[in-house]
């Protein structure tokens, strides 16, 4: 245990620090960052904020972006009002949740045609603003990378059985310890500039082995539980709910689109 009082720490950097269980009091946080990146070649680290409690606080002008549950402010749960505002702001939202085969085959029609706009708009600019990192997120191709990854392993390896479905270009998260291997299998090349071309072919091969799957999906398929592959990897080697599966792979597939139009802005601002 360090104690630090009275002290003046401004403008220091924590870096792979555990500051898990630590006590902030009368603590100066203005202007302060927590970012899931350190830097342009470590992407998307995760700042580990579950249980922290802040009661006293002065909170004014501040941005949260992330995965977040349970979040009490005032005594108010404010998890369903985000939702309720999300699907407000965007109406075909509420369709990345179907209940039955129709509804997740039509769901799927508007991932496709969604991610076409968002492609078009990519195709627009300039091929290296492509590979440009905004705010140390990850660029428009390894955006696609990534969705390449998600899809071979919840989809190709876990829904149909394909024991190591796993393509080079296909981008992992960052592991947040890097003395830890990859799952067997995946590999992380950051140094890849594969062109916007090449990474679409291999996403309209996945998203076409998505929709074979989806166009064949039933009602009763959809609370089929998958038969585990013989093979540890990533997912786990276990069974899962077909439904759940999917519903996995549509909010992945809907995030990291905002993502990437988000991003999109503001590179065509840049050019602009």
């Amino acid at each position: 245990m360090v104690d630090f009082v009275n002290e003046d720490l401004t403008g220091s950097r924590f870096q792979h620090v555990n500051l898990a269980g630590s006590r902030f009091r009368l603590a100066q946080l203005s202007g302060a960052e927590f970012h899931g990146c350190e830097f342009a070649d470590t992407r998307f680290r995760t700042v580990e904020m579950t249980g922290v409690t802040m009661r006293g606080v002065e909170l004014h002008n501040v941005e949260i972006s992330g995965d977040i549950g349970n979040l009490t402010i005032n005594g108010v749960e404010v998890g369903e009002l985000v939702e309720a505002e999300l699907d407000r702001r965007y109406p075909e939202r509420a369709k990345m949740r179907p209940t039955d085969a129709a509804g997740f085959r039509e769901a799927w029609d508007l991932v496709e045609r969604l991610w076409d706009g968002t492609v078009d708009r990519a195709g627009r600019l300039h091929p290296d603003l492509l590979h440009s990192s905004v705010n140390c997120e990850w660029s428009f191709i390894e955006t696609l990378r990534h969705l390449v990854l998600v899809t071979d392993g919840w989809i190709r390896r876990t829904a149909l059985g394909n024991p190591s479905p796993w393509h080079p270009l296909g981008l992992p998260w960052d592991d947040p310890d890097e003395t830890r291997s990859l799952p067997a299998g995946i590999t992380r090349d950051r140094d890849a500039r594969p062109t916007l071309e090449t990474v679409l072919e291999l996403r309209r091969d996945r998203m076409t082995t998505v929709r074979m799957l989806v166009a064949g999906v039933t009602d009763e398929s959809l609370d089929a539980e998958t038969k585990p592959v013989e093979t540890p990897g990533w997912p786990e080697s276990r069974s899962y709910r077909m439904r759940n599966l999917l519903l996995h792979l549509f909010h992945e597939e809907w995030e990291h689109r905002l993502y990437a139009e988000r991003d999109l802005d503001a590179l065509q601002a840049q050019r602009d």
